[in-house]
């Protein structure tokens, strides 16, 4: 059976997360509807790089999806976009997938931004796709203190309580912030994450931006490996998976 690995964007607004639930309409359960158009008798399951909660957007996310005939990649992103119809889905690219690929297994990195608008004025451009804060953040702190989280850490002060891990040990590759305009913008990329590890990073620099903590705080919250000690989860709405990262890559000519 062909497998094709599909490169995805999506508004997470609307949906239940990536993964397919009991109630609500999730991305997975999106794409394999659109896809059972194609081989009708044959169950398709589409496979994601990554495992969005409800309401993150993805602008790059990698599927592959296992399909009972040959079709060519074109006609295959065209064929879903069009079953896709109106919902907030596109697939920007398909290609045939090499021999053992796998959208999550395959993955050697993953990049994920956070974006905070610090204004007073409610935002109606990018509504439902940053976290509003009314008061001026100060960049250069959260910087500093973003700083300290880099490199390999026990990160339980950062993962959610649901989190299924192994192990909370992970390796931080980067984690920057940056300013454009009214947009403070945090930027972490890893081979993989905690669940909700960078929301709870995100809300935690916040409190940094305000100056309720000194980076100081940050180093003692990541010592502490307690999720108390750190700051609040922030809201899903500020998170885009920007990348996912292969050793070759899948779309490549």
């Amino acid at each position: 059976m062909p497998r094709y690995v599909l490169l995805v964007e999506y508004d997470g607004a609307g949906f239940v997360g990536w993964q397919r639930q009991e109630t609500g309409l999730s991305v997975q359960q999106a794409l394999e509807e659109a896809a059972a158009h194609l081989a009708p008798l044959d169950p398709v399951v589409a496979v994601a790089a990554g495992r969005t909660d409800a309401g993150v957007h993805a602008q790059a996310q990698v599927v592959h999806l296992d399909l009972a005939r040959e079709i060519d990649p074109r006609r295959l992103r065209e064929a879903l976009n069009f079953h896709l119809g109106t919902l907030r889905v596109a697939v920007l690219a398909a290609a045939r997938a090499a021999e053992g690929f796998h959208a999550r297994f395959s993955a050697i990195g993953r990049a994920y931004r956070y974006d905070i608008l610090d204004r007073r004025a409610r935002p109606a451009l990018l509504a439902g796709r940053v976290w509003h804060v009314k008061r001026r953040l100060d960049e250069a702190a959260m910087q500093a203190a973003a700083a300290l989280l880099v490199g390999r850490h026990d990160f339980s002060s950062f993962r959610a309580a649901s989190c299924q891990a192994a192990s909370a040990v992970k390796t931080l590759d980067r984690l920057d912030v940056v300013r454009e305009g009214d947009l403070v913008r945090i930027g972490a990329e890893a081979r993989s994450f905690l669940h909700h590890q960078v929301r709870n990073i995100a809300g935690t620099l916040k409190l940094v931006g305000e100056g309720r903590w000194t980076p100081a705080d940050v180093a003692a919250a990541l010592a502490a490996r307690d999720r108390s000690a750190a700051g609040p989860t922030a809201p899903a709405e500020g998170l885009t998976l920007t990348a996912v990262r292969y050793a070759v890559d899948p779309f490549a000519a």
